[in-house]
């Protein structure tokens, strides 16, 4: 009975598309809220009572924000192979292939120990001499470098959970990601409160706290997968890389890992020039994209439906159904975005006192970045649709060199000739816009040009007789 619900929640090729991708999208919703809870939290223990005094707390609060962009860096192009899982999970789900799916699950989970174990030492061993290369203020990096290697003890955990989750949310199945992220989130704020409130460890607190919570959103997924009876079951006993099984996986993975790596290389740039401008404006800076980072899950969420119906309809040749899930998710993120972009901005002020109480010079900071990267946040949701559509049809490497192009040239582009001549926050917000809206027109012209290949391809062997 219970297999029977699993396959008919795991259906994506037929029935109405509206409905299925608002039920695929809402548990991603809640559990991408979940894990940015992780951070939130930190934020917002750190910032209330990370210190004595509000200067303190502005340090500390300063010292896990500036943290954000260079963990992602490091850490982004390894948790973007799991795409490479995603969607040749998808497409094995949607060729009724359980064999190759097996391959898929076996493969990416030695895999991602192997990461897994890599960013750890890289993140604890050259933490401090990255934050020192990016201008981080002496002041802040005391805090800031314990805080980095603190998290990244839990970054093992961290791939291993994204790999299985992977797997899961290809067939389908998004609850429950969205219930072990559940349970790691409540241990993750009552660790924080424990490390700050009563222990005094300040930012390094948070970092423990957050690594913890890692460990047991993965060993609970693990379990989980270990007791399943489908395609999706790890077996201990075939813990095994298939070498062609792993050319799939990286084929699609290390571009999109390459792309998030490209994504959080220019945040990282930008970072450095927000670095420039002072403590209060980091914190600002810091304090507002914890909020503003709360659209983008949510956003993505619809993302990465996108990609895996693409990918299941790749799987089973339903490229008819094609045309209709990139407008359906298009419009969807659209519509979702610009709703939660406006509440957040019009709640802005009192959302960023939660985070800086007593601090009205942080909080106008933050309102910077709300009003200039909050209110057209949905751009970027439309943006990513359309390369999660380029993933799910494996051209992966297509939507790669376009975010190389459009997101990070134009970024560098922007910070070296038109904030370089008008140096204002303002204007340096302003990027994030532009390379949004020509990143995003060029995805959808390359996924028009492919989806109209495949048909053609498809009705050209339908006219092929067969040979008797």
């Amino acid at each position: 009975m219970a297999r029977t619900r699993i396959d008919k929640s795991s259906d994506l090729l037929s029935g109405a598309l509206l409905p299925k991708i608002i039920l695929f999208a809402l548990p991603l919703m809640a559990s991408s809220v979940l894990q940015l809870l992780f951070n939130t939290a930190d934020t917002m223990v750190v910032g209330r009572w990370g210190g004595d005094t509000p200067e303190e707390c502005e340090i500390a609060l300063a010292a896990v924000g500036s943290c954000g962009s260079l963990i992602a860096l490091i850490v982004n192009f390894f948790v973007g192979l799991a795409v490479g899982t995603g969607v040749c999970a998808a497409q094995g789900f949607g060729a009724k292939q359980d064999d190759q799916v097996q391959k898929v699950v076996h493969t990416s989970v030695v895999l991602s120990i192997v990461l897994g174990s890599l960013v750890a030492v890289i993140g604890v061993v050259f933490s401090k001499t990255f934050l020192a290369m990016m201008g981080t203020d002496p002041s802040v990096l005391t805090q800031a470098a314990p805080y980095m290697q603190a998290y990244f003890v839990g970054a093992p955990a961290s791939m291993l959970y994204n790999y299985c989750a992977a797997v899961l949310r290809s067939k389908g199945d998004t609850s429950r990601p969205l219930f072990f992220l559940t349970v790691a989130g409540v241990v993750n704020v009552c660790l924080n409160l424990v490390m700050v409130l009563v222990f005094r460890m300040g930012a390094v607190g948070v970092g423990v706290a957050t690594a913890a919570s890692h460990w047991v959103s993965c060993i609970m997924i693990v379990i989980y997968m270990m007791r399943m009876t489908d395609a999706c079951r790890i077996d201990l006993k075939k813990l095994k890389v298939d070498l062609p099984t792993l050319s799939k996986i990286l084929f699609i993975g290390v571009p999109a890992g390459i792309q998030a790596t490209v994504f959080a290389f220019s945040n990282v740039i930008i970072q450095s020039s927000i670095n420039s401008f002072g403590k209060a404006t980091v914190a600002g800076n810091a304090a507002a994209s914890n909020i503003d980072g709360y659209s983008y899950v949510i956003q993505n969420s619809i993302y990465q439906a996108a990609m895996t119906f693409v990918g299941q309809c790749v799987g089973a040749k339903r490229y008819d159904r094609l045309r209709s899930i990139v407008l359906t998710c298009a419009i969807t993120v659209a519509v979702t975005g610009i709703t939660c972009n406006c509440l957040i901005y019009f709640l802005g002020r009192p959302l960023l006192a939660i985070f800086v109480p007593n601090n009205p010079e942080v909080v106008e900071y933050g309102m910077v970045r709300l009003r200039y990267i909050c209110l057209p946040y949905f751009l970027c949701g439309v943006m990513e649709v359309g390369s999660g559509v380029l993933r799910g049809l494996g051209k992966s490497l297509t939507s790669m060199l376009l975010a190389i192009a459009g997101v990070c040239g134009i970024r560098l582009v922007w910070i070296y000739t038109v904030f370089a001549t008008f140096r204002t926050l303002e204007i340096l917000y302003l990027s994030y816009a532009v390379c949004w809206i020509v990143t995003g027109t060029a995805y959808y012209t390359f996924a028009y040009l492919n989806v109209k290949k495949l048909k053609k391809e498809m009705l050209a062997d339908q006219t092929i007789p067969a040979i008797q």
